[in-house]
């Protein structure tokens, strides 16, 4: 069995994440898609909208055929970590053939070679680089910047659109790791990553979770027509969250040392955010208060989030480092059997029910528990009960 495998969040599954299904299968020739998908915390520091038992299903009605979950350890790290983690996962098993990634312009050989020049560093670039960082400029920003600043043979484009470099990450890790896997990037259609704007049927997941959050008849009729109709049913029960709060008791209640070790934490930034939260005790007004040219909204809300699921990079580094597991939660019950054969050919075990979790040691276990740590906390949120059962059959 040959798959094509999809790195997600699917917050929430939409039209254009459809679309995207359809034409990785279309485009790749494999025989089966794989999703590698952000648990109950995402990318972008906050909880999805949905648990991620329901968005796994969700992408199974979708068009997936088996979605697996991508430990929250890297859900919640810097584009680079997130990346290298689910390389690290796909890279374990022999049947994925395929990365399909979105993008806003360039093609397999172009982010192949942008990938490559960025992990070249001759002694100009990592001199370009130190000095882009002076500033408390990101790592991949200034990356970045050397790379055009020292006229490496890179796309500019694929250094500059959110999606772009993303899939360039995604090519660095795999050209790093030596995975035997070929990159399939394919043009978004619809709203930008970003992109605020509701649209009549493609919108953004940015604009689609703004939307979600407003009950009145306005907003539910112009988001139905941009959701494939069985994510549309589960938004009417969609209610927010109160995690600003508990994330930012959470950050205040935490030793400095502690929250100095979180992934996206340097500079002391642990500092500038609790003094700003002291006096802006509210989640939504302390994140404009702390942003900055040098700090995006983006890693503040990653630092609180690491902080709330007790994340550090030491710990980060070491699962990148170490067999991990793979853990499936949804598969096609029509392909069951074919598709659990097909992961119990990788190098990781595969995680299908409860008992499979006693086998994991060291690393593996204490990512596992993490998964476990952010499940619980998912569910005091929602005041519901969502145990880590068993594997979806869909």
């Amino acid at each position: 069995m040959n798959f094509c495998a999809v790195i997600c969040e699917y917050n929430p599954f939409h039209n254009g994440h459809k679309y995207q299904l359809e034409r990785a299968r279309e485009l790749s020739g494999c025989d089966g898609i794989l999703c590698i998908m952000s648990g109950n915390f995402t990318q972008r520091g906050e909880p999805a909208v949905f648990h991620k038992y329901e968005r796994a299903r969700h992408a199974i009605e979708g068009g997936a055929d088996v979605v697996l979950e991508l430990p929250a350890a890297f859900a919640v790290a810097p584009a680079e970590l997130f990346a290298q983690g689910a390389v690290h996962i796909l890279s374990s098993l022999p049947d994925v053939k395929v990365l399909a990634f979105g993008c806003e312009s360039g093609d397999k050989d172009a982010f192949l070679r942008t990938a490559q020049a960025s992990l070249n560093e001759p002694k100009q670039f990592r001199a370009a680089l130190k000095e882009n960082m002076k500033d408390g400029t990101s790592y991949i920003r200034a990356r970045n910047a050397a790379l055009l600043a020292t006229g490496a043979d890179v796309d500019e484009a694929l250094l500059s659109s959110p999606n772009n470099i993303l899939g360039t990450e995604y090519c660095r890790a795999i050209l790093a790791q030596r995975a035997d896997i070929a990159p399939l990037p394919i043009p978004r259609i619809g709203g930008g990553y970003s992109d605020s704007t509701l649209l009549p049927d493609y919108s953004s997941a940015t604009a689609l979770r703004a939307t979600l959050a407003d009950r009145s008849r306005k907003a539910q009729k112009a988001l139905r027509p941009n959701l494939p109709s069985h994510v549309y049913a589960a938004a009417q029960d969609y209610q927010p969250l109160p995690y600003g709060t508990a994330a930012l008791c959470a950050f205040l209640a935490a030793d400095d040392a502690a929250i100095a070790q979180c992934p996206d934490c340097s500079e002391g930034l642990e500092n500038r955010i609790r003094a700003m939260a002291r006096t802006n005790p509210v989640y939504e007004e302390l994140l404009p208060k702390v942003v900055s040219k040098r700090y995006t909204a983006a890693r503040i809300r990653r630092i609180l989030a690491q902080n709330f699921l007790r994340l550090t990079r030491e710990d980060v580094r070491s699962y990148l480092e170490a067999p991990l597991y793979c853990r499936t939660l949804a598969v096609r019950k029509a392909r069951q059997e074919e598709i659990l054969s097909s992961l119990a050919k990788g190098k990781f075990p595969p995680v299908v029910r409860k008992s499979d979790a006693f086998t994991l040691r060291k690393e593996a276990l204490a990512c596992f528990q993490t998964d476990v740590r952010a499940n619980d906390l998912y569910n005091a949120l929602t005041g519901r009960h969502t145990g880590e059962h068993e594997t979806l059959f869909v």
